[in-house]
């Protein structure tokens, strides 16, 4: 059984940080590239960051582009969300996602086979 599972969600001020984490089980993680998807109140899910089967690879959506690091560990079967100088409007339900076809870290949503049930971040003073 597929499993993806994020972490690491939560309250943070203005100018904080997070981390998110996202563990997969029930497939060959090293082997698909991850991505990282928001979805605010009201509003459609959308790309924020991806990387690479071999993680040599990242993609990274305008808006967070400078402040966010997407990183793996395949040992651990794991893909992590750096986030940092957050802003009230990175407020968002996150999700993890696995793309098995593509392997580069694609920004489409459809790309991808298995997604997680999604961490809340609010962003918030």
């Amino acid at each position: 059984q597929v499993q993806l599972v994020e972490s690491g969600g939560g309250l943070v001020q203005p100018g904080g940080s997070l981390r998110l984490s996202c563990t997969g089980s029930g497939f060959t993680f090293r082997t698909y590239a991850m991505g990282w998807f928001r979805q605010a109140p009201g509003k459609e899910r959308e790309f924020v960051s991806a990387i690479s089967w071999r993680g040599d690879n990242t993609n990274y959506a305008d808006s967070v582009k400078g402040r966010f690091t997407i990183s793996r560990d395949n040992a651990k079967n794991t893909v992590y969300l750096q986030m940092n100088s957050l802003k009230p409007e990175d407020t968002a339900v996150y999700y993890c996602a696995a793309d098995r076809t593509r392997g580069w870290g694609t920004p489409r949503i459809v790309d991808y086979d298995y997604w997680g049930q999604g961490t809340q971040v609010t962003v918030s003073s």
